[in-house]
């Protein structure tokens, strides 16, 4: 798959609308009861960039990032300001929020992932574009450097360790991330009367799995 490491402007994510979806097959039954399953391991998610638009300026640039992808050609990453790091949305990210593993004394790879948790239910996302610079990590509570004691991928999520954390040392990291997504459409209509007007167009955007 074409993938371009570039961000969509933050400033034009920020208003869209969008969030994540499941797929649920549900078969009804003579009985009257339900048979509920899925094929997804994963949920993905689904934004309209033209919410984000403000201005005639704002279309301009929003054109020019279409254009440099190809329309739904190349992939690029997404900030979704509503879930966007590892901690509560009120807090910074700390090297303890998330538990990544726990060491075994041989392996030194680990993948980012962020818990999702209510009631007894727990989903664990993957995390594969992490924010450059934004990594925090600690083996056994004890914060490690970048750099030094582990290095973090941002193109894929994965942190490779300088030394294997030791056995049953439990593995946890702090960060920032974005969304592997694609334009969902290879056309976008803009009406700048009607954009003056409040109007704004659709531009779907669309996760896609890595």
């Amino acid at each position: 798959m074409a993938f371009h490491e570039v961000s969509f402007p933050a400033n034009l994510s920020f208003g869209s609308l969008g969030g994540p979806e499941r797929r649920t097959e549900i078969v009804a039954l003579t009985n009257g009861h339900e048979e509920r399953s899925t094929p997804w391991a994963h949920s993905r998610r689904r934004y309209d960039a033209g919410m984000g638009l403000r201005s005639l300026d704002d279309v301009a640039r929003l054109i020019a990032f279409f254009e440099a992808r190809a329309g739904q050609l190349h992939g690029f990453r997404w900030k979704d300001w509503a879930d966007f790091k590892s901690s509560t949305p009120s807090a910074a990210p700390g090297p303890q929020d998330q538990q990544i593993g726990r060491g075994d004394g041989v392996r030194r790879s680990f993948a980012l992932r962020k818990s999702y948790q209510s009631g007894p239910a727990r989903y664990w996302r993957p995390i594969v574009k992490p924010v450059a610079g934004t990594v925090l990590m600690a083996v056994g509570g004890i914060e490690l450097r970048d750099t030094v004691d582990f290095n973090v991928d941002p193109a894929t999520g994965t942190l490779t360790f300088s030394a294997p954390p030791e056995d049953g040392a439990e593995i946890t990291a702090g960060f920032e991330f974005e969304v592997p997504v694609r334009f969902d459409t290879d056309r976008i209509a803009v009406s700048v009367s009607s954009f003056q007007a409040g109007e704004l167009p659709q531009v779907p955007v669309i996760e896609v799995r890595i």
